[in-house]
């Protein structure tokens, strides 16, 4: 198959914002709205903006790369995995009950937290930090099916996070937000995006205000960070359920394809591609809600930006190619499948050969004292065996 078309492949103007309002801190989702003419943009490739440096302007287009990075770690770790799932696999000592990887088996894992750390630290950048380190952990699980792995990657997040909070000032910052949103030293200024959305859901109760009956003129960048609190509003509670149940069925086919697929990397790769959508619909959502600290990611497919867009149908179309080779017949036997019926040997004349090939049948005298034509052999000629 054309390795181009195969998974496997792989391997080897603005919206009207409404009345001024104060700025929002480290709020990023659209690559869009900023543009290379910017003065207050530092110079160069990449440019940091509202405290995050996560965007790269080429002339006049920008984009942001963590949205591609996402698909790439994907491919990446689906590949690693898929060759070393065994050595990942093999159990070490017993805690408490829990079956734990040996030590030596813990540099795959140390080095994508480092990663993530030096993402957090470089881009100041804590929702694609999470994400890359997530998605990891949650292939490794794949792989392996060891919950330990789990266990170690929630240990080594909690670590990091505490590091993070006592040396970054933006990550405390982060933290205040969501604990305590409704302070009134916070509210005027850096908390006041996120309370803005809270009392946006809050107005649209069970059944929304209704179409076009909303303000999200009232929330900051409600057309990208936080689109789902703008739809909430106008469409209430049973709307954003009804929302989360379309990515659900999302996340819910990229499994189905994993189980599907035969070959051990489209398995990976269609788990780690499904796990990574909700993951991002998880710190998204949680963020809005306050069930986390906001991270700054984009919804899939809903906000603004044409990196998060261009990304996600990316996404969408591997899973599509997955899913294709999932439904193809097997070239190879498959367990329990009946073989192909013996010729038949019959005398002179042509026959019928498994699939009904014929062939011409031959007789030749025996060889040998008392050949006669009752003894004769036959002999089948032309069946490629």
């Amino acid at each position: 198959m054309d390795g181009a078309r195969d998974h496997r492949g792989l391997r080897g103007p603005l919206p009207d914002q409404g009345p001024p309002q104060p700025a929002a801190p480290d709020v990023h989702g659209d690559d869009r709205r900023h543009r290379a003419g910017d003065p207050a943009a530092d110079p160069g490739l990449g440019r940091e903006i509202n405290g995050a440096q996560i965007w790269i302007f080429i002339g006049p287009f920008s984009a942001q790369p963590a949205e591609f990075a996402k698909i790439a770690f994907a491919v990446f770790f689906a590949g690693y995995l898929v060759a070393n799932r065994d050595t990942l696999a093999l159990a070490g000592k017993k805690f408490m009950g829990l079956q734990l990887p040996r030590l030596r088996d813990l540099g795959p894992i140390l080095i994508v937290w480092a990663v993530s750390l030096a993402v957090l630290v470089g881009e100041k950048d804590l929702g694609t930090s999470l994400l890359f380190f997530g998605l990891f952990v949650g292939m490794l699980y794949l792989a392996t099916d060891r919950v330990g792995w789990i266990v170690i990657g929630l240990a080594m997040f909690a670590g990091g996070a505490v590091v993070a909070w006592s040396i970054f000032s933006h990550v405390q910052l982060r933290v205040n937000i969501w604990l305590d949103a409704l302070n009134p030293d916070l509210m005027d200024g850096p908390s006041y995006q996120l309370v803005q959305g809270l009392f946006a859901m809050s107005y649209g109760g069970m059944f929304g205000a209704g179409w076009g009956e909303g303000y999200p003129q009232y929330v900051p960048f409600a057309f990208s960070d936080f689109i789902y609190a703008a739809l909430g509003e106008e469409l209430g509670l049973t709307g954003m359920l009804a929302i989360l149940l379309i990515y659900l069925v999302i996340v819910q086919r990229g499994l189905r394809h994993a189980v599907g697929v035969r070959d051990g990397f489209g398995k990976l790769l269609a788990g780690g591609l499904a796990f990574v959508m909700a993951l991002q619909l998880f710190v998204v959502v949680g963020g809005i809600t306050r069930i986390i600290p906001l991270t700054g990611l984009t919804l899939p497919f809903m906000a603004q930006g044409g990196s998060s867009l261009l990304a996600n149908w990316i996404v969408i179309a591997l899973m599509l190619r997955i899913s294709d080779a999932a439904r193809r017949p097997s070239a190879l036997p498959t367990r329990g499948a009946l073989a192909d019926p013996a010729p038949a040997v019959v005398g002179g004349g042509a026959i019928e050969v498994g699939g009904g090939n014929p062939v011409q049948a031959e007789t030749e005298a025996g060889a040998g004292s008392g050949g006669t034509p009752d003894d004769a052999t036959q002999i089948v000629r032309g069946v490629d065996r």
